[in-house]
């Protein structure tokens, strides 16, 4: 008489493998979402930015799939192309009289972007995660004895 054992821990299913996507060691996402270029029919200054658009728009959607790209018609006004990132916010940049090396640049700078607010690098803000044991001083708050 033989007794089959029970396994001695749970069997694993395939779905409970799965994992999150995060930027890190072996995956990568990109934090632009959307690239939206605006320009007018007309103006001289939106030439170079509608003969990039006709000439490179094609590329970079193939080469960036993850990117939404819209193109709307603005009249009477100046060429931008903006990036809208994951973290909710956008970043603008004017393409009046930009050559169209000059607009692949910025193009490429957006992409490459984070969409975070830039932050200085010479002067870091101290902060305390504690509170001070004796609260914040102000000069409002002096006796009468310290008249100045």
């Amino acid at each position: 008489m033989s007794f089959k054992l029970p396994p001695p821990t749970k069997p694993i299913f395939r779905a409970q493998l799965s994992s999150r996507p995060a930027n890190g060691h072996t995956a990568f996402i990109p934090q632009i979402r959307k690239l939206l270029f605006r320009y007018c029919e007309k103006w001289p200054s939106s030439s170079r930015t509608r003969t990039y658009l006709t000439n490179h728009l094609e590329v970079l959607a193939r080469a960036n799939p993850h990117v939404e790209i819209v193109v709307q018609q603005r009249n009477q006004k100046e060429p931008i192309v903006r990036g809208f990132y994951l973290n909710g916010r956008d970043k603008v940049i004017s393409l009046k009289e930009f050559e169209v090396t000059q607009i692949q640049q910025k193009v490429q700078l957006l992409l490459d972007s984070s969409g975070a607010k830039i932050k200085p690098l010479k002067r870091r803000i101290i902060e305390s995660s504690t509170e001070s044991a004796r609260g914040i001083w102000s000069g409002l708050h002096v006796p009468e004895l310290y008249k100045i």
